[in-house]
């Protein structure tokens, strides 16, 4: 009689809902007759449990569902902001000339060599510098033998001095010769240095240990450094190398220097564990984020600017409730898991509701709602209600 009852008072609540929704659009009568549905079932659900309690015959008669079980333990939670990066050198040297853009006389590097710090890989033209320096050495020259000549006019004077010949006033002449001739052939060497450190500008060579990832220069062609289309010579370094990330500015209170990172590069199926090892200081006005870098170890493997998988842990708990993120439910009264409860000596199943915290991919955090030793419904939950029997065998 009581399941009649139920029978008529759900077609009874369709028709009168139906009827009444001459003036609703489609999407207003679903949501009407969802949440018509949802009240029915969880009526259902209340007259099952008040039958259960009232007639032990059909309790006894009621077939148990079977439903894997696990107990609840405390154990530690890592959530980590998954994001994308790169892979980036940290010595990357874009090679320029240490004075004015010059014609390209010879080439002694091609892409993909290995190069060495203070190796040559460009000659530039030097014709006029060198003849600069070759006059500037020969004004040192002039310099040297201009000196001797009075220093010895000097040591003459001297000689005839003490010997009482000659006045002072030409002693001391012939020792202010020697002093200026000495300031001359120091200007002379003081130019002639600069005229070699200027010649010594037209060899272009590396300032880093690396591999020469880009050469676009050619003999005939003028080497200024940078063009609009890019570096001409930039040396990588790979045995130093980052993974470089933007962070959502939402995080900035989360992510610290010496924060844990996962770094996986799909490219060669590795993956790293290592720590945030810088965070700028200002917010990309493009991205809306902010920079990111971790240090990676040294494999032959990585090459700048592939692409990765970033995961910087961001929060941690430690003895925290964490069950299957499958497991969790949800109704008219809110967000639930099933449990296993022994009552009478009978398993059964009840509705535990509950407060989430931070989830991963299959992992969720309860932070209120369970305990540990609680005895967590994993498989066989879908279509328990409250209070159904069960069993795990």
């Amino acid at each position: 009689m009581k399941q009649y009852l139920i029978i008529g008072t759900a077609t009874a609540l369709l028709f009168l809902s139906s009827c009444g929704a001459g003036n609703k659009d489609n999407a207003a009568i679903l949501k009407d007759k969802k949440d018509q549905l949802e009240k029915l079932k969880a009526d259902e659900k209340t007259l099952q449990d008040e039958i259960s309690k009232l007639d032990t015959s059909s309790a006894n008669a009621q077939k148990a569902k079977l439903v894997t079980v696990e107990t609840i333990q405390g154990s530690d939670f890592n959530h980590y902001i998954k994001l994308q990066g790169r892979v980036d050198a940290l010595n990357i040297s874009y090679i320029a000339p240490r004075g004015n853009p010059g014609l390209v006389k010879a080439v002694y590097v091609k892409q993909g060599d290995v190069v060495k710090k203070g190796q040559l890989l460009l000659k530039l033209d030097d014709a006029v510098i060198k003849q600069g320096y070759a006059t500037a050495q020969q004004n040192v020259e002039n310099a040297k033998t201009q000196l001797a000549y009075l220093q010895n006019i000097y040591q003459r004077q001297q000689n005839l001095w003490n010997q009482n010949i000659g006045t002072e006033v030409q002693l001391i002449t012939a020792k202010n010769n020697v002093a200026s001739a000495e300031d001359q052939l120091k200007t002379a060497q003081e130019s002639a240095k600069q005229s070699l450190e200027q010649l010594n500008t037209t060899n272009i060579v590396s300032d880093v240990d690396g591999i020469a990832d880009q050469v676009n220069v050619r003999v005939g062609e003028t080497f200024q450094g940078v063009t609009a289309s890019g570096p001409q010579i930039e040396i990588v370094n790979n045995s130093a190398l980052k993974v470089k990330t933007t962070i959502p500015q939402n995080y900035i209170d989360n992510v610290k220097k010496g924060s844990d990172v996962k770094v996986s590069v799909p490219d060669i199926n590795k993956t790293y564990n290592t720590a945030v090892s810088f965070v700028s200081a200002s917010i990309d006005a493009s991205t809306n984020g902010f920079e990111v870098d971790a240090k990676l170890p040294s494999d032959a493997s990585l090459k700048p600017n592939q692409i990765a998988e970033v995961q910087i842990k961001d929060y941690t708990a430690s003895d925290a409730i964490v069950v299957p993120v499958e497991t969790l439910q949800n109704d008219l009264t809110g967000k639930y898991v099933l449990v296993a409860v022994t009552e009478n000596g009978k398993l059964v199943a009840r509705k535990r509701s509950v407060t989430i915290g931070k989830f991963t991919d299959d992992q969720l955090e309860i932070t209120s709602g369970l305990k540990p030793g609680d005895v967590l419904i994993t498989q066989g939950f879908q279509g328990l209600y409250d209070g159904q029997l069960i069993t795990t065998e």
